[in-house]
């Protein structure tokens, strides 16, 4: 984790500095965000000061704001938030929540519970909304949380998207039947699942145990684990596309690293059979760090940004995927919570 992040580190040393890919970006889009909720999760296990420094340097360069200021419903947008909140908790200054808690609290008192249209949403979301209902000791952020991760799950597309019967989930309305993979599977797209199992995990972290509907997140945890299982590539990683390996069925990091993250916390809570899960996670994550780890830290076999098997094709150990940042945050959060395994 430190070889991968350090590595991160040295190339882009300036933490304001735009990311140029097919456009110029600021910063604190989505990418980033996740990619410092990974540097957050090592902090917590390794408090290194120069993680904390690039992490809150970050933060300051932003202003605590977003892309898309203080009335984006965009979750891709407010992701940031959830590191704003961890450096909060550190060292509390009002100002370090000023647009978090505006553009959340908008969010909260507007009636909508639809902005969560495709299952990334989930992650980028989700926390952050966790997070303000433990800080500020309101269920209210709770209950926002559920309404709209539950109009993901049982109401975008026809049916929602999430399929009960496979235990996976619909990157978005596009994907849900009848579209069909080439071999006539459904299609489930390996990081957007990722994505989702990894919020659920963040999000069981955060809230309290008798927070209002955590037993919804803790049984659906536990159906997504259930038909991660069968579904693993013998060499310990999971295909791009879950259910048709003949369609861009190569191995992928990010998806196998959130997983793993997942999986872990499953396993670490007593949530899901050690003896069931373990081996699991204990060949994903040896694939990760034998199979795509370099020795200079880069991550190799991770799929750039879309929403589908296809993009971002062909995969291979050396390529450079167009953002390298937010399959790192993956990476650290599946190994923070490898790490705190008894």
């Amino acid at each position: 984790m430190i070889l991968a992040n350090d590595y991160f580190m040295q190339k882009w040393p300036e933490t304001g500095k735009t990311i140029i890919t097919n456009k110029e970006r600021p910063s604190n889009i989505w990418t980033r965000g996740v990619y410092y909720e990974g540097l957050m999760a090592l902090h917590e296990i390794f408090p290194k000061e120069a993680y904390y420094k690039y992490a809150y340097d970050w933060a300051e360069f932003h202003k605590w704001g977003f892309n898309g200021g203080n009335v984006t419903r965009n979750a891709d947008n407010y992701c940031a938030a959830q590191t704003y909140i961890d450096l909060y908790n550190l060292e509390p200054d009002a100002k370090k929540l000023k647009n978090t808690k505006a553009n959340i609290n908008m969010l909260l008192n507007t009636p909508q519970q639809d902005d969560w249209s495709w299952i990334d949403a989930i992650q980028m979301g989700m926390p952050v909304f966790a997070k303000l209902g433990v800080l500020e000791k309101d269920n209210r952020y709770f209950e926002k949380m559920y309404q709209m991760y539950m109009y993901s799950r049982n109401k975008h597309g026809d049916n929602g998207l999430f399929n009960p019967k496979d235990g996976l989930w619909w990157r978005d309305a596009d994907f849900d039947p009848p579209y069909k993979e080439p071999n006539g599977e459904d299609c489930y797209w390996s990081r957007g699942n990722g994505w989702v199992i990894g919020a659920l995990a963040k999000v069981l972290t955060i809230i309290p145990q008798n927070a209002p509907h955590r037993e919804q997140y803790v049984k659906d945890l536990k159906a997504m684990a259930a038909a991660l299982v069968p579904i693993q590539r013998p060499d310990g990683f999971w295909n791009v596309s879950l259910h048709d390996p003949t369609n861009f069925g190569e191995k992928e990091t990010s998806g196998t690293a959130l997983f793993v993250y997942g999986i872990a916390y499953g396993i670490n809570n007593g949530i899901l059979k050690k003896e069931t899960y373990l081996p699991v996670i204990e060949k994903a994550w040896n694939a990760i760090t034998k199979d795509a780890l370099h020795d200079t830290g880069f991550l190799g076999y991770l799929q750039s940004t879309g929403k589908e098997p296809k993009d971002g094709q062909p995969l291979s150990y050396d390529k450079i995927p167009d953002f390298e940042d937010y399959g790192l945050g993956c990476f650290l959060l599946a190994g923070s919570e490898i790490y705190k395994m008894k």
